[in-house]
């Protein structure tokens, strides 16, 4: 078995969306985690005529790696529907199935080898490239595509299995939704304010920088994105374990307001900028209050209700004014068991989507030295 080049079996597709069969519900765009993803980009008065089609079976990925760390942003799609990309994406197709599965390829990509190759094979000045000329000229062991496809089979298996919790997952979080929907209905909701109290305690206690986290609006403390150097954190604000932070301006965040909860057993510094909040948690559980917070309906109304000139803001006032029902302890307790179970669920899916990835390299390696054994049995005899 010999290393043969990548762009004898793959082949560029150009078509694009020139009768504007596919509108804003097929544009995806594409991770550097090997996905399509819902688009990030602003799709308001832009024509998609030019935006190129991704047919089932088909790849595609985005040339320019500089601003993307060490990872190429491709995808395989593996539905049976067709979607459409940026026109600065490459799409393109295995032309010859009888020696290259497409899932195999995909697996091949799925490995940190290629995204370390793609970036060190990207070319440019304002911003460096992995042309289609550098995808082509990629050196691949090619096992015989019968032992390819024994390794998908592994692939997909696992990924089947994945997929399969992922659905039990979906269940969960119906679950719960609806537990909270029927309170909404049955129980009169009141302001939080009552509840709640803004918590200003600042960095007397010395945490470092390893204790400083940034507030997303994916509703999750993240390492911050702050240049942090030779910046004091005395003035930096505290928040304990079961404490809520917030970031009050809404204007340059899109429909989102950055929240999250600190369910850990660690206290975190947050920017003064920030609000804190605790709770009265023999009246108000933190992890209940952040359900409602959690939903696109608070998303909604803080924006609604958000006012200034040069920036807008959702300040202290306007949170207290927050109105949701406040069932008796137990139930809270109860609806937080399930998100509590929920939580732990996704984080065992994430772990698992992790694992398979992981495996990838595995899976090529074992295809190419089955394949190499077996031609060394075919030459012994």
């Amino acid at each position: 078995m010999a290393l043969t080049k990548l762009g004898k079996y793959i082949e560029q597709c150009e078509l694009k969306n020139t009768d504007d069969k596919y509108g804003e519900d097929s544009v995806v765009g594409i991770s550097t985690q090997k996905m399509m993803i819902s688009t990030k980009a602003d799709l308001m008065d832009v024509k998609l005529t030019s935006y190129k089609l991704v047919p089932p079976k088909h790849f595609a990925y985005v040339p320019d790696t500089s601003r993307r760390g060490d990872k190429m942003s491709l995808c395989y799609n593996n539905t049976e529907q067709t979607y459409i990309v940026s026109s600065i994406s490459i799409v393109f197709y295995v032309n010859n199935t009888k020696k290259l599965n497409p899932e195999y390829l995909f697996m091949y990509y799925n490995r940190p080898e290629f995204d370390r190759y793609s970036r060190f094979n990207s070319w440019g000045s304002a911003r460096e490239t992995f042309d289609w000329t550098d995808m082509c000229d990629i050196d691949i062991d090619l096992p015989p595509i019968d032992i390819q496809q024994k390794y998908v089979d592994v692939y997909n298996t696992m990924l089947a299995n994945q997929k399969s919790y992922e659905r039990g997952l979906d269940d969960l979080k119906l679950v719960c939704d609806a537990y909270i929907e029927d309170l909404r209905r049955k129980i009169p909701c009141e302001p939080i304010g009552p509840y709640i109290e803004e918590f200003d305690k600042r960095n007397e206690i010395g945490l470092k920088l390893d204790s400083v986290r940034g507030i997303a609006t994916s509703k999750e403390f993240i390492d911050t994105k702050a240049n942090m150097d030779g910046v004091s954190l005395d003035n930096y604000k505290i928040v304990e374990p079961n404490m809520i932070a917030y970031i009050s301006d809404t204007s340059r965040r899109g429909d989102k307001m950055s929240l999250a909860f600190n369910q850990t057993e660690e206290s975190y510094l947050v920017s003064s900028i920030s609000t804190v909040i605790k709770t009265d948690e023999s009246k108000l559980l933190p992890q209940y209050l952040c359900l409602f917070f959690n939903r696109t309906e608070f998303d909604r109304y803080a924006r609604f209700n958000s006012w200034g000139s040069a920036r807008e803001t959702f300040d202290w006032t306007e949170m207290c004014d927050v109105k949701i029902p406040i069932p008796e302890y137990n139930i809270q307790k109860s609806i937080v068991d399930i998100y509590k179970t929920y939580n732990t669920r996704k984080s065992v899916n994430e772990r698992l989507k992790t694992q398979i990835k992981d495996i990838c390299p595995i899976l090529i390696k074992g295809s190419i030295e089955e394949a190499m054994e077996a031609e060394n049995v075919h030459t012994a005899v």
